[in-house]
């Protein structure tokens, strides 16, 4: 039975849904009609020729790291990216990125780095808001008028207010006493003109979307009895999920860094560039944070973390200098692609699991880091 690319594309949205990815990100279908079959999927960080010409014809290379991350006025095949592009449509062979939404997603990247080197996750190094952003709403109502509290609450449901998780219609409310005193042009639907008036009133809470709030505001005021209703708008913070860049982990007994090192290397694939490391060789390591790709934009969010080592690729002299004056967390530098090349077996399992023996997947062998020369010094 040939799969369809576009039941292919549900899966790894699923997974690595895009509105994690940053906004300066390009992730998702490259080139390839959703609706044709998929053969095979080949699985790699980057796409490059030598990854491309693994995949067969008809088959869907998913890579991480997107062929086209900037805008671009051409794709003609006197390019080098445009003549990789023709290759496959030519071929019929598609492309996906999943990139930083592969990265944010749990588990993602760095679970998969986390498990190659035999770390247990337990927490989020940079946690990332999972959700849209929330407005509370609280609208003074007068009780007397129970039909149109409920009325109000109605509107306001109807203008997408009320929705809590797989809930809705969610509200709250408790009695009270408002106060207010018309003046002349009011025309008051309680009370009278010049006289201080005591109502009984319900507070009603509820949350509804940011994005909603004009629609609320409008359903709010058309099914409210007063002439000026009074409400409050809060924009509430938007607790974190469990998605996020890097992963704090735990060994499964401590050991000194030295040991922790040799340890990273035999877990990642070889490269050139090697495991390099920061650090007094006899600290005793147990609680560690890592980010596949480059992290030195974490090494706050690191010395923070309460981690003895921190593993990642591409860190810079001087941000690795500061931290090294300011934290006594070991700094643990590996290769871009070795920290990522792990996912390629995560991406392979959640394929592999979901459609079975109908879509072979493949992870490509090829090494895409871009360092291919290793001098040794005598």
């Amino acid at each position: 039975m040939t799969v369809r690319l576009a039941d292919i594309i549900d899966v790894l949205n699923a997974a690595y849904p895009p509105r994690l990815a940053a906004s300066w990100d390009s992730v998702g279908l490259v080139c390839g009609d959703p609706s044709e079959g998929v053969e095979t999927v080949t699985i790699a960080v980057d796409a490059t020729p030598a990854v491309v010409a693994q995949v067969p014809d008809g088959g869907l290379l998913l890579a991480h790291h997107p062929l086209l991350l900037h805008g671009v006025d051409s794709v003609s095949a006197d390019t080098a990216k445009g003549a990789l592009i023709h290759s496959m449509i030519r071929s019929d062979r598609a492309l996906f990125t999943a990139h930083t939404n592969a990265d944010t997603a749990s588990p993602g990247v760095s679970d998969a780095l986390a498990d190659a080197l035999g770390l247990q996750v337990s927490d989020v190094l940079s946690p990332v808001p999972d959700g849209p952003a929330l407005d509370k709403w609280v609208v003074f109502v007068p009780s007397q008028e129970h039909v149109t509290a409920s009325a109000v609450r109605t509107a306001m449901f109807a203008a997408g207010a009320g929705h809590i998780g797989d809930y809705s219609q969610c509200s709250w409310s408790v009695p009270g006493t408002g106060q207010f005193l018309p003046h002349d042009g009011a025309a008051p639907s309680i009370g009278t003109v010049g006289t201080v008036e005591l109502v009984a009133e319900d507070r009603v809470e509820m949350v509804a979307p940011a994005s909603r709030r004009a629609a609320v505001l409008a359903g709010l005021r058309n099914a409210h009895p007063y002439e000026e209703p009074a409400f409050d708008i809060v924009a509430l913070q938007t607790v974190p999920g469990q998605v996020g860049l890097g992963r704090i982990a735990t060994l499964p007994n401590p050991e000194p860094l030295s040991a922790f090192v040799a340890r990273v290397r035999a877990g990642l694939p070889a490269t050139s560039w090697g495991v390099r490391a920061s650090g007094e060789v006899s600290a005793s390591v147990s609680r560690v944070a890592v980010c596949g790709g480059s992290g030195d934009s974490l090494l706050a969010a690191v010395a923070a973390s309460g981690v003895d080592a921190y593993v990642t690729a591409d860190l810079r002299h001087h941000p690795a200098d500061e931290h090294r004056r300011v934290s006594d967390v070991a700094l643990v530098d590996v290769a871009h692609w070795a920290s990522e090349y792990p996912w390629c077996s995560q991406a392979a399992e959640l394929l592999r699991n979901h459609f079975g023996a109908s879509l072979p997947v493949t992870v490509s062998d090829v090494r895409t880091d871009p360092w291919n020369v290793e001098e040794s010094w005598t």
